[in-house]
């Protein structure tokens, strides 16, 4: 199993997503911000590192927000999503396509990473306005 990270980050009421790039696994889904723990991180090291090589910026690490399993064919992935914060850098796209800041509400016009189904319901639950969630995107 593949230890990953990621972090939900939130400005106002409005939380950070970005989108695979179109070569790779899962390509053009859209996800949170994070990868994979290298041997000798810790998964906050990881998340940090993964911040500034992949949008160039510098976060802080909070609590956990949760944590999933999931199997992919090719992979099977431990996710910790993390909340964060960014406190310094302005976010340049070094490894994404696009990132979007969006609400709870607007969860169901994304296609994300099945991975992120569990969490995204969760956020929608907690954060959101609307009465349901679909789940239609993954």
């Amino acid at each position: 199993m593949t230890e990953v990270v990621a972090a939900l980050i939130w400005d106002g009421d409005r939380f950070l997503i970005c989108q695979r790039p179109e070569n790779k696994a899962r390509g053009l889904l859209w996800e949170y911000v994070g990868g994979k723990v290298e041997a000798g991180e810790t998964k906050q090291e990881a998340l940090i590192r993964e911040c500034k090589e992949e949008l160039d910026v510098v976060i802080s690490v909070g609590d956990v927000f949760m944590n999933v399993v999931h199997e992919y064919p090719d992979i099977t992935v431990h996710l910790t999503l993390f909340h964060a914060q960014i406190v310094s850098g302005e976010i340049k796209l070094l490894e994404h396509n696009a990132v979007a800041w969006i609400t709870p509400d607007e969860i169901p016009h994304y296609a994300f990473c099945p991975a992120d189904k569990e969490i995204n319901e969760r956020i929608a639950a907690e954060y959101g306005n609307t009465s349901f969630y679909t789940g239609d995107n993954g």
